[in-house]
């Protein structure tokens, strides 16, 4: 199996493989996990994996990527399918008659849509259970089954079993981060401002990000070059030099009681290493993140309205009885959410994020990703509020990141006690993103997973 999407098509390159065979073996494995896709597009993927076959056997690939197998999260239109959002009501819409901008971009540049993947209904939940597609479970535990992290739960298991080396998401209030983290990939959540949101389903619009789950920083890296059309894609880029690279971290979330032993063991641990590779530890409270974190649990959470209000039409219709009760309940919550309180917070999060890139002075937060591995999927399927908590509990360190609109790339940092994904967050303020990926790629590199 492909180590990243990079290294997939460097055989490509030397012929040791080809882009149909590699489309051959992503539909065998994507039939051995039906849960993780809504629908595939073999008809399409299999016209593009020829046309890739051919440009590669003439020495005149389109990117590094042309060819490479990829899957796409139901909220992306993909022209002749359905966006299902994953809702069954929603599988008689009439299909996309266009591809979405970043499917236009990326078809562009010959990467192979492979199929759509399945997520939590409406994208409302940081756990990734949906009860009428189907639960894709975690693959790195072999005995009770765990959660694959939501919402983005089928593009995470897509990438980690092997079906495919690179997966859009969405990410809202942690969806992409949080899979990423409970299935031992790397995620990254993007500024707000650097893709086109032309032809992908809403959440919340003002908290909505977009980005890829891969096996690499590298492959993040390539994929944020080609959909932003980057004119230097075919150029190697160097990670930013680790000697000095100023990483804050905030004590006050390390010694939360609340943190899974295995977290902020295998955290800790990671800082060492990067300390012992010339990076430079700030151990200081940040502020604005703080702050974020208490509004997230005094006041509400910033995108419930917004999500209240795309979907009032369907929660007032007799259609309603056929959504998620857990996430009908979550919608219907906030019904009666004040539009002061609402204005309150946009208000706040503007005033936040000025307040944190001024914090930070061009460090890094670190934090991690999430404050547990992934929990057992069988008692949240069968308990409402155990699901209601845990999905809060999930949420609670990504949340805040979404309210001041940083870019953040979760990566592993090792395994708990029963062999399940740790995860780190390496995050900056709105904009940062080019100098949060390269910042990523050598702390990626230090920590030996390159």
């Amino acid at each position: 199996m492909f180590t990243d999407a990079l290294s997939l098509a460097q055989g490509f390159a030397t012929g040791a493989s080809d882009p149909v065979a590699a489309l051959d073996e992503a539909l065998s494995r994507a039939a051995r996990i039906p849960e993780a896709f809504i629908c595939l597009t073999e008809y399409r993927a299999r016209r593009e994996a020829l046309a890739a076959k051919a440009r590669w056997e003439a020495g005149q690939p389109l990117s590094p990527l042309d060819g490479v197998p990829m899957a796409w999260k139901d909220l992306f239109d993909v022209a002749g399918c359905v966006t299902t959002a994953g809702a069954r009501l929603r599988l008689h819409s009439p299909a996309a008659v266009a591809d979405s901008a970043l499917v236009t971009a990326l078809a562009r540049s010959g990467l192979v849509t492979v199929g759509k993947t399945n997520l939590s209904e409406l994208a409302y939940s940081g756990l990734g259970l949906n009860p009428h597609f189907g639960t894709p479970a975690n693959s790195h535990f072999k005995g009770e089954a765990r959660v694959p992290g939501g919402s983005s739960s089928g593009s995470a298991i897509a990438v980690a079993t092997g079906v495919v080396p690179l997966a859009m998401a969405t990410d809202t209030a942690g969806s992409i981060r949080i899979p990423a983290a409970f299935n031992g990939l790397v995620g990254y959540r993007s500024s707000r401002q650097r893709y086109s949101f032309d032809g992908v389903f809403p959440l919340a619009r003002s908290l909505d990000a977009l980005g890829p789950i891969a096996k690499s920083v590298r492959d993040l890296i390539a994929m944020d070059r080609l959909m932003r059309a980057d004119i230097a894609s075919n150029r190697p880029v160097s990670g930013l030099p680790l000697a000095g690279m100023r990483l804050r971290v905030d004590p006050q979330l390390l010694g939360d009681a609340r943190l899974q032993a295995g977290v902020a063991g295998n955290l800790l641990a990671a800082l060492k290493r990067l300390a012992e590779a010339g990076a430079v530890i700030e151990e200081q409270p940040l502020a604005a993140f703080q702050e974020a974190l208490r509004l997230v649990e005094s006041s509400g959470w910033l995108g419930s309205a917004e999500a209240f209000t795309l979907h009032q039409e369907l929660l007032d219709s007799p259609d309603a009885e056929h959504l998620d009760p857990r996430v009908r309940k979550r919608l219907e919550a906030a019904r009666q959410f004040p539009a002061s309180a609402q204005i309150r917070l946009y208000q706040a999060a503007e005033r936040l994020q000025r307040q944190l890139a001024l914090e930070l002075d061009g460090a890094l937060l670190i934090t991690p990703t999430v404050g547990h591995v992934a929990p057992a999927l069988a008692p949240l399927e069968n308990d409402d509020d155990l699901f209601a908590r845990t999905n809060l509990a999930t949420l609670r360190l990504t949340m805040p990141g979404s309210m001041l609109d940083m870019p953040g790339v979760a990566l592993p940092s090792g395994v708990d006690e029963h062999g399940l994904p740790t995860s780190l967050l390496v995050a900056g303020p709105s904009g940062s993103d080019e100098h949060l990926l390269r910042a990523a790629l050598s702390i990626e590199q230090a920590l030996g997973r390159a």
